[in-house]
């Protein structure tokens, strides 16, 4: 499986992204002429060479009407202030792939989003300010024209380093993370830490919350490109965006198994509890009949999760059950790559899930069409499952 992953711990932001995928493509230049030759009015794209503690990469710039945009400035032919009508108007007129018009619009659904909490207002009646800008726009084309490009079949980030202290905005001096980008990266995992400053823009934020497959630590994967996307600023760590492009043999993660042993407790408790389990995110639950003290009969619960949902399983454990003590194992697991897509058929929609990876390719069918169908139709499932498959 291609997979890309983006190693974020000097943060995130749109020209750091787009020349950290820009130095995976073959022929970068090839890709650089393609982008200004798009037509995007007042707006030139630029690459130049950048070091950082002694790594070299690319710094990624856009040029408004020959200038660029430094640190700092909140220039008035820059920040028009575009509301999300006017952003989607102005990217639907460019000659781009209608689906790189979709992520962009999806991009900046986001933004409006988080824009809309932080400020109290309707979505429509948002004004960006500095994601707004012509060359943030600009930034994040030219992210989603390289993601198109690229076509990874998962992204995988990292935990993302956010900065600390407090950041000049048109708004005023606001913490770090922004309250936008603290929204935008809610549920992802972040850190701060000694370096004072904005590592993370709500514009990388959001290009990060909307390709990533999932966040976590890099998979095991064959290398096959390496690119640095080096930020404006000067910090005793490299200031830069990573990306490395392979293949992955399919996905692995690490689970939590919880598990515990009772001999007094009912068939029916015991089926509410995986139930309560369940709905409360369990990935597994199952149970083994053992022998237990006393040549009593009992029964082995065994509850799966995620490392997130631990402490609130070990609860649910307790409350729902009366062992007197849970166990806890870390297991690596490896999965099969897994999306559900809805069909048209001469029945109607149906849902199929179709996995794959480690050289294995399926699809099957949800359980609860096949059924609907079987019934109306006075068919078996198996009829149903063949009909299905010979279109």
């Amino acid at each position: 499986m291609k997979t890309l992953y983006l190693d974020c711990g000097m943060g995130a932001a749109g020209d750091m992204l787009a020349a950290a995928l820009l130095e995976l493509l073959p022929d970068p230049d090839d890709f650089l002429e393609y982008l200004n030759q798009l037509g995007i009015p007042a707006v030139q794209f630029r690459k130049e060479k950048a070091v950082k503690c002694g790594i070299c990469g690319t710094h990624f710039s856009v040029l408004i009407h020959g200038e660029e945009e430094q640190p700092g400035m909140f220039s008035s032919a820059q920040h028009s202030h575009s509301n999300l009508q006017e952003i989607r108007g102005m990217v639907l007129g460019w000659d781009l792939p209608e689906q790189v018009q979709e992520d962009i619009c999806g991009v900046y659904d986001l933004l409006a989003k988080a824009e809309s909490q932080v400020h109290g207002r309707p979505i429509n009646e948002i004004h960006f300010h500095e994601v707004g800008s012509l060359d943030a726009i600009a930034d994040i084309t030219a992210v989603c024209l390289l993601m198109e490009r690229l076509a990874p079949d998962e992204v995988v980030v990292s935990p993302v380093h956010v900065g600390s202290g407090y950041v000049a905005c048109t708004h005023g001096n606001l913490p770090v993370p922004t309250p936008a980008t603290a929204l935008l990266l809610r549920d992802v995992p972040i850190y701060g830490g000694r370096i004072s400053g904005e590592l993370c823009t709500p514009t990388g934020a959001a290009l990060l919350k909307y390709f990533a497959t999932r966040f976590g630590d890099m998979p095991l994967m064959k290398m096959q490109a390496i690119g640095y996307g080096m930020g404006k600023k000067d910090f005793e760590f490299a200031n830069c965006v990573r990306a490395m492009l392979g293949q992955t043999a399919g996905q692995t993660d690490d689970i939590v198994e919880l598990s515990c042993n009772v001999d007094d407790m009912t068939a029916e408790e015991i089926g509410f509890a995986a139930e309560c389990f369940f709905e409360a995110g369990a990935q597994e639950v199952y149970t083994v009949p053992i022998g237990m003290k006393k040549s009593r009969p009992g029964t082995w619960i065994r509850v799966m999760c995620r490392r997130e949902d631990r402490e609130k399983m070990v609860r649910l454990l307790f409350a729902h059950t009366t062992t007197l003590g849970v166990r806890e194992a870390v297991m690596r697991r490896y999965v099969l790559d897994r999306r559900l897509e809805t069909v048209q058929t001469g029945y109607g929609a149906v849902r199929c899930k179709k996995s794959f990876g480690y050289g294995v390719s399926r699809v099957k069918y949800e359980y609860d069409d096949l059924s609907r169908i079987a019934k109306e139709q006075h068919m078996t499932l198996e009829q149903v499952r063949r009909c299905l498959k010979d279109g």
